[in-house]
């Protein structure tokens, strides 16, 4: 069975780092395009701006340490471009993967290049360094948002994406935006607030691309805890499955086996499907990485991806019977070519293809 009438798809991360590298990576791209291809994937969701920088040739936002030695570095492939029109001969789709707020993983700011927007921001309220997790962006402020949103039509604008993804890292720290919430507490909650803001967020994306573009979808994939996104995330993903302006896909990362006690896959699966109330399509995530491991958040379930070699392809045929459901997404795409000595995993990837016409 084809999946061209259950939509397909894989993430992709790219590196490269030296200019030599950066020659070589458009016949790696070309090979990775050929194997999603040969894997019955007809959408690549590309990580195409990690922190706060980017593998495509950007006026806002510096070249991407994943790509290039240092941050900033010239790139003399724009990456983003080649993967499109690879991929397109292929009649695969690409959606352009954003992380938002994320700038660094540590708080080292010598790795931050001069002209990465965050720079000058430093000893701002804008930005934020945070002991232990990294430097992020202020969800609350407003040059924040203006700064996410042009970097997103500058890609819809410049590029022939088919969409706009992001996932589910909103709000990185319980005190970053504090400064600006004191000037409002005695008029709203902090919590309604914080989701407030990342509303202003999605809806203003949304508008723009339809502005620019009202073919290219643009799409969330949440935590698959759907109280994680109230109490962590502060992502308002009921509004967004409700009220038509804010996404026109959702893409939950269930990562759960059919056995996790606390959120077995299909009774979290029929969860989400029935938050939506408007038109909103769903397309689930699953975790092949997660095959041949153990599961400690499975509690009883811990096992389930030792024992077991056939749950993808189990997670795809209960997810095709949803009317809301158009497809899936497997993270990530090496885990289908480097799975080493792990047997499980090879089985998962055997089973999977299975499913299809191979």
């Amino acid at each position: 069975m084809s999946t061209r009438n259950f939509c397909g798809s894989c993430n992709i991360g790219v590196v490269a780092y030296s200019e030599n590298k950066q020659r070589k990576i458009k016949t790696e791209i070309s090979n990775m395009i050929d194997n999603i291809s040969k894997l019955h994937f007809n959408r690549v969701y590309l990580q195409v701006r990690p922190f706060s920088d980017s593998i495509y040739k950007s006026s806002i936002f510096p070249s991407s340490y994943t790509v290039v030695e240092k941050q900033g570095d010239e790139l003399t492939v724009d990456i983003l471009d080649y993967f499109i029109k690879t991929a397109k001969a292929k009649n695969i789709e690409i959606y352009a993967w954003i992380n938002p707020y994320r700038i660094s993983n540590d708080t080292d700011i010598t790795k931050i290049s001069v002209n990465n927007p965050a720079y000058k921001w430093l000893d701002t309220n804008n930005v934020k360094i945070i002991k232990d997790k990294g430097i992020f962006y202020n969800p609350s402020s407003q040059e924040v948002i203006n700064l996410i949103v042009d970097g997103v039509k500058e890609i819809v604008t410049n590029y022939q994406v088919d969409g706009i993804i992001m996932d589910d890292y909103f709000y990185p720290d319980d005190s970053i935006d504090l400064v600006d919430y004191k000037e409002v507490e005695n008029s709203i909650s902090l919590t309604d607030y914080r989701l407030s803001k990342v509303n202003e967020l999605i809806s203003s994306i949304y508008k723009n691309i339809k502005n620019i573009n009202s073919k290219i979808q643009f799409g969330i994939s949440p935590d698959g805890n759907i109280n994680n996104n109230y109490e962590i995330h502060y992502a308002d993903v009921k509004k967004w499955l409700k009220d038509d302006g804010y996404i026109d896909f959702i893409m939950p990362q269930l990562y759960y086996g059919f056995n996790n006690e606390a959120k077995p896959y299909i009774k979290t699966l029929n969860e989400w499907n029935s938050l939506i109330k408007n038109n909103t399509k769903l397309i689930v995530a699953l975790s092949l990485y997660k095959s041949g491991s153990i599961d400690n958040y499975a509690k009883n379930g811990k096992y389930e991806w030792i024992e077991n070699d056939n749950i993808i392809k189990k997670q795809i045929q209960v997810a095709r019977n949803l009317t809301n459901c158009i497809g899936y997404s497997i993270f990530r795409y090496d885990y289908f070519f480097d799975f080493a000595d792990n047997l499980n995993l090879q089985g998962e990837i055997n089973n999977y293809k299975n499913l299809f016409e191979f």
